[in-house]
């Protein structure tokens, strides 16, 4: 499909409506672009897109600038979130753990719910 989808920009009619919007065309594909070009696992799909990307650069390369710039924000951001969110599940099951250990102790007259906030407490 990726590639059928690319041979579209071997039409010059296509590729001139294109330029003539290519400050509103190249934001909207630009991520998909590069995530093809650093990812995709067929070869043909990656040196069409290379051609493309080429194509834009050619273009105009000042918005080519642009939205590489705001690709690179948007992929340091996202690489932010996924730490964030991979300590926040670190943190989540290490809770878990200790309830799960201090609710089966023996002799223990402290309930599961209060024994992981006197643990989070310390």
């Amino acid at each position: 499909m990726a590639e059928r989808a690319l041979f579209l920009w071997n039409n010059d009619h296509f590729v001139s409506l294109v330029a003539q919007n290519r400050q509103v065309v190249l934001p909207l594909i630009f991520a998909a672009l590069e995530r093809n070009i650093h990812s995709h696992w067929n070869q043909a799909v990656h040196g069409l897109t290379l051609n493309v990307r080429k194509m834009f650069l050619e273009m105009d390369q000042e918005v080519f600038q642009e939205c590489q710039h705001k690709f690179q924000e948007d992929e340091a951001k996202s690489k932010g979130l996924d730490k964030k969110r991979e300590d926040t599940w670190k943190r989540l099951e290490a809770a878990g753990t200790i309830l799960y250990n201090n609710s089966h102790m023996k002799g223990s007259d402290v309930p599961p719910d209060r024994m992981l906030s006197i643990q989070t407490e310390s």
